[in-house]
């Protein structure tokens, strides 16, 4: 592991500039001003890769077949593009986003909820199955949402009894669009949505992964797509992680739980993620912050899917819980960004370089901010890291002693 002094990063600018227009701030989109209000409340201060390249023609209308790695920011594509392009001229749904988990379809559908709070106009839903359908018949026919976000079955479903109208429909957007397409089943459950659909309209898909056969798949739904083929270079990682401080603390595995307790002592923060291995450790690390009076709460996939969302949302919104432990199941919400969370803890090491860069992406997004803490107890944790530095061509440093604030706190 890289011994060397920390990484010298320059100071990003205000985010204040990105409504005052920079080379490189969303302005430049000419989204809708209470769009670029809502970007501005949410922190982000400049786009980045896959979005300087996709954005623009989204908004155009353009089909899009778009593959970035995870953590990317592939979901601010879409919501931005289709929100800027939004009319509302009477109560019809005109976006369709489709995903094949309930947790991300949940996500997306905040991101929507979050990128419009200055558009009050517009109406979210979020349909998936393991909810009794009767609660989405009934929103559909008390509140007509313009935006529906939801996975395939219950889409379906909802399209057969005719609950579903997608008749002015303007755009149809798959996320993790191989997950669908590659499993027939959902992938005929897709093809009957989409026939249901006008034969006019924007197709969007995204993916971080996308073999030959499921490219030509997707390109099958569409009628002149514009590839955005590219995939996550080093470049893209170090913009990523520009606003990033990375550290590891070399330990024994039965002296974590004293070295983390140590660490929240000490450093100033609103929310943190910690994440472990398993679905016990999670319950018992937990139940250990708790009793040591750190306000935690924990979600993992031996959960009821109500509860995860339930203790998800109670992360968000309660100042009470400020410390969220969580297995990878968190990863499947590839776009999670939340305000106040800017620290990250791999109380156990991730099991891959990918696995990394989707945890600690999420505390330091577009350049924002954040503080990664990685827990290194032996000689396979040690290879995982070095591996990290050499894919993403990053120096994670020992932790000192001492942290500056100013380092992973905005405005220091």
């Amino acid at each position: 592991m890289a011994d060397n002094d920390e990484m010298g990063y320059e100071d990003e600018e205000q985010t204040e500039q990105v409504v005052d227009g920079s080379g490189d701030g969303f302005k430049d989109f000419l989204l809708k001003p209470e769009i670029l209000r809502a970007i501005v409340d949410c922190g982000f201060e400049h786009p980045i890769g896959v979005q300087h390249e996709s954005i623009p023609e989204a908004v155009r209308g353009m089909d899009m077949l778009c593959q970035a790695q995870s953590g990317m920011g592939k979901t601010t594509v879409f919501v931005l593009a289709t929100l800027q392009q939004l009319e509302l001229t009477e109560n019809q749904v005109y976006v369709l986003v489709m995903c094949h988990t309930r947790e991300l379809a949940f996500q997306i559908s905040k991101e929507y909820e979050r990128f419009s709070k200055y558009m009050p106009h517009v109406k979210v839903g979020v349909f998936f199955g393991g909810l009794p359908i009767t609660k989405d018949e009934e929103v559909l026919k008390t509140v007509c949402p313009h935006i529906v976000v939801g996975t395939p079955g219950r889409i379906l479903a909802l399209v057969r009894s005719k609950k579903l109208n997608l008749k002015h429909l303007k755009h149809f957007i798959l996320d993790e669009c191989d997950k669908m397409l590659e499993l027939l089943d959902m992938r005929r459950n897709v093809q009957e949505i989409y026939r249901s659909t006008p034969h006019s309209k924007q197709v969007m898909m995204f993916s971080a992964t996308l073999s030959k056969e499921i490219r030509l798949v997707c390109k099958e739904f569409m009628q002149h797509p514009m590839e955005d083929m590219e995939e996550v270079s080093v470049d893209d990682v170090k913009l990523t992680f520009k606003g990033l401080q990375q550290h590891y603390v070399k330990l024994k595995e039965n002296e974590k739980n004293k070295k983390l307790f140590e660490l929240l002592d000490v450093f100033k923060f609103n929310q943190v993620v910690i994440y472990v291995r398993s679905v016990q450790k999670c319950m018992a690390l937990a139940q250990l912050l708790t009793e040591q009076n750190f306000p935690a709460i924990e979600i993992h996939c031996g959960m009821t899917q109500e509860e995860r969302l339930s203790r998800y949302q109670q992360f968000i919104k309660d100042s009470q819980k400020r410390i969220l432990v969580a297995t990878n199941l968190m990863e499947v919400c590839d776009e999670l960004y939340i305000e106040r969370f800017k620290i990250v803890f791999n109380y156990d090491m991730p099991e891959d370089s990918g696995t990394y860069l989707h945890r600690v992406v999420r505390a330091g997004r577009f350049g924002n901010k954040g503080l990664a803490i990685t827990l290194v107890s032996d000689e396979s944790d040690a290879k995982i890291l070095n591996n990290v530095q050499e894919r993403f061509d990053v120096n994670i440093t020992e932790l000192s002693d001492e942290i500056d604030l100013t380092s992973y706190i905005e405005g220091r």
